[in-house]
């Protein structure tokens, strides 16, 4: 592989490397796409599934409950503490399930910020949960920002569905 100088100190290859990079990074986005985490987990009643399956949004909460976030925050507020001990309960009556926490924002602010606060908000689940004695290896998480609504509407009560931590137990 050749680097030729380009710009302002970057540097350019003779295409062989970016042509297996794109590779690489196409297939990181199927694998995204179809709902498989690091761990090699399926969709199984994550948002995304359930957005393709045109059930989001519907009352299928399942064995956990999701929390929610004030706007342009990412701290755990203390009724939602009370939720995530329920949560750590029934992890611990289930040792061998894990989870997955999905980071969700309302619409407003950008793709990228949100990807990111979506994230933070999940670590941020997933942090106090290790507080309770949850295991970080039982859990991972994933931020989908703003791209999956449960409520479409420009409203204060719609935007406050959507600034949420969701839980999807994975066997």
């Amino acid at each position: 592989m050749t680097l030729l100088p380009h710009g302002r100190g970057g540097l350019v290859d003779d295409g062989r490397r970016l042509g297996r990079f794109a590779a690489i990074a196409a297939a990181a986005i199927m694998l995204a796409m179809v709902g498989l985490n690091e761990n090699g987990m399926g969709p199984n009643g994550s948002s995304l599934s359930k957005f393709q399956k045109g059930t989001l949004g519907a009352n299928e909460q399942g064995p956990l409950s999701d929390i929610h976030f004030d706007y342009n925050d990412y701290s755990v507020r203390a009724q939602d503490g009370e939720i995530l001990k329920s949560n750590a309960d029934w992890m611990g009556k289930n040792s061998v399930a894990r989870v997955q926490i999905e980071g969700h924002c309302d619409n407003r602010g950008s793709e990228e910020y949100n990807i990111a606060l979506g994230a933070k908000r999940a670590q941020a689940a997933k942090d106090y949960l290790e507080t309770l004695g949850v295991t970080a290896d039982r859990m991972s998480t994933i931020s989908y920002g703003k791209e999956l609504p449960v409520c479409t509407e420009d409203t204060d009560e719609c935007w406050a569905q959507n600034r949420r931590d969701h839980f999807v137990v994975q066997q």
